[in-house]
């Protein structure tokens, strides 16, 4: 008889574009703690294996203007997990935190001391950028070639594990007489010189909990998978259909083995967004009207405008499509927003036959497009579509994405939860002093001792 695998969730803290619905009457601020506070506590009373944050290094711009329709205000990601830190007891912490424009020894340091801080429930996402938008914010602004960005990461993911491994785990001695020092023998200096970075000198904080924070990647690119395949722990994707979700979990699987690694080495957690509702119709009623929220009439426009390069706001958005072709050869309209389409006119092309077979409107357009759908309908229709892409190895569980903050994650939590429990392949409790890495279930990296050797 097999054995069931058992579904990891993590919990994204809504509050990054146009999905979370700031017109809900439960919204509150995306940068007070008690949001912040509530959402966490929430997350954890689900048993989530880790709440995880976002992070933007500059506000986006429009037309030369704040982009305010996804989200104004980004506090530090890191200062957010230490006062978490304080309020949760067991649940993981893992930030999004740049490694295009951070230097891996203050960020290792910090994760490190958060590692410490939470007895060993620390993260990192991993992510890069090369745009010189948000490059003009740092000393260097925007010198990394697109090419080089997966190349510094990666680096700066080697030089973080060195530095973290530099201590052994008993490096610290207690003796009555002297009272508390560091064994300098059981100490190794680091000496690192790369393409990226020259790093030499003794790391300043002891070997944390969990040895390493545990690490995450979100690219998805090819070069984003091969970094996933040689040094993430967990990817956080954008595959959602089943299908889809089921090829991703393969390939990057495959990847896996070309490096030598086990799969048990790597957790693939798609983002996913849940509408329930007690029938079904229900639930679909609702969605369109979530979906109708995501997308109000100026951000519809705004969102058009991002692909056209082009002012369109004397469009009515209850209207067509505008007949005026996309700009591919002017400055960026929009600044702050990663690209991901590579044809455009190819790509509106499609939308205009859509809209013409569908007869869809400007609004109409945009919803069909940028909102998912996730899922929707009852809670054991969830829970069981959750088990499915689990056990079909289409994912080893999901970021759950609410729709407000921050009360948005609380009906999944007693609704669906309990259900997964039910089913047999969610835990009912935390293990008790459990890290990170082992609530996840991931293999322990290596010892201080073994790295030494």
């Amino acid at each position: 008889m097999s054995t069931q695998r058992q579904v990891h969730l993590a919990a994204h803290f809504p509050g990054v574009n146009n999905t979370t619905v700031w017109s809900d009457d439960r919204a509150e601020s995306q940068i007070a703690f008690s949001s912040f506070e509530h959402f966490a506590r929430n997350a954890e009373r689900g048993l989530f294996d880790y709440l995880f944050l976002a992070e933007g290094l500059r506000l986006r711009e429009q037309k030369g203007r704040i982009h305010d329709l996804d989200v104004v205000g980004r506090p530090n990601t890191l200062a957010i997990l230490a006062a978490l830190a304080g309020v949760t007891e067991h649940i993981g912490l893992v930030g999004t935190l740049q490694t295009t424009f951070n230097e891996p020894v203050e960020l290792a340091k910090q994760l490190a001391t958060l590692d410490h801080l939470t007895g060993g429930r620390a993260g990192w996402n991993v992510v890069t950028s090369s745009d010189a938008f948000h490059g003009a914010n740092f000393r260097r602004g925007g010198f990394l070639d697109p090419s080089e960005r997966y190349t510094r990461a990666a680096e700066f993911i080697d030089v973080a594990r060195a530095l973290w491994d530099s201590w052994q785990a008993d490096a610290i001695v207690t003796d009555r007489r002297t009272g508390v020092f560091a064994d300098r023998s059981r100490i190794r200096d680091v000496d690192h010189h790369g393409a990226q970075f020259d790093v030499t000198g003794t790391f300043a904080v002891p070997r944390s909990p969990q040895g390493h924070p545990v690490i995450v990647q979100a690219g998805d690119s090819d070069e984003g998978r091969d970094l996933a395949a040689t040094r993430a722990e967990v990817v956080f994707s954008l595959h959602t259909e089943f299908a889809d979700a089921q090829q991703f979990y393969a390939d990057v699987t495959a990847r896996l083995e070309r490096v030598g690694r086990s799969k048990d080495e790597l957790h693939i957690l798609p983002g996913a967004t849940f509408v329930i509702g007690d029938t079904t119709a229900d639930a679909e009623e609702r969605a369109r009207a979530i979906r109708r929220a995501q997308v109000s009439p100026a951000t519809a426009i705004a969102f058009l405008e991002q692909v056209w390069n082009r002012d369109l706001s004397g469009y009515d958005v209850d209207g067509p499509l505008p007949e005026v072709e996309p700009d591919l050869d002017g400055a960026a309209i929009t600044r702050g927003r990663a690209r991901h389409v590579r044809d455009v006119p190819a790509l509106v092309q499609g939308w205009r036959d859509r809209a013409a077979a569908e007869r869809l409107s400007i609004r109409d357009l945009v919803i069909e497009v940028s909102t998912r759908g996730g899922f929707v309908g009852t809670a054991s229709h969830i829970a069981a579509e959750i088990d499915r892409y689990v056990q079909e190895r289409a994912t080893d569980g999901f970021v759950v994405v609410p729709h407000t903050n921050p009360y948005g994650l609380d009906e999944f939590v007693d609704t669906v939860v309990p259900i997964l429990q039910e089913r047999g392949v969610y835990r009912r409790s935390y293990d008790e002093g459990a890290t990170l890495r082992q609530t996840l279930g991931l293999p322990g990296v290596s010892t201080s001792q073994e790295v030494f050797a």
